[in-house]
């Protein structure tokens, strides 16, 4: 089993860390890390934008991915949040890990 790196683009390092926490709390990623002092630029109804934003990057499993996907776009700020998954290879300790922390306790 592969495991999902979640990205979503956020408007800030405060509700980048929100979201880090309740995806975590939740047990839909394993881990989420927030990087802050990101610059986007993007077309947003017509017109070219730019934002300072701040990155959420979550790792969790498949089974795992509809869910936490809902759960970015229900606390997200955004009107369209970016939320893509993408699969990666792990360590399969790593990976087991992830499997895990990602179970209902």
């Amino acid at each position: 089993m592969p495991a999902l790196i979640v990205y979503s683009a956020c408007p800030g390092i405060e509700a980048a860390q929100r979201i880090a926490d309740t995806l975590v709390e939740e047990r839909l990623a394993a881990c989420a890390s927030v990087l802050h002092g990101m610059r986007s630029t993007y077309r947003w109804q017509g017109a070219i934008e730019h934002a300072d934003e701040a990155l959420l990057v979550a790792k969790t499993t498949p089974d795992h991915r509809e869910a936490l996907q809902a759960r970015i776009v229900e606390l997200h700020p955004y009107e369209l949040p970016e939320v893509i998954a993408v699969e990666a290879a792990a360590l399969p300790a790593y990976l087991d890990w992830i499997v895990r922390e990602t179970q209902p306790r």
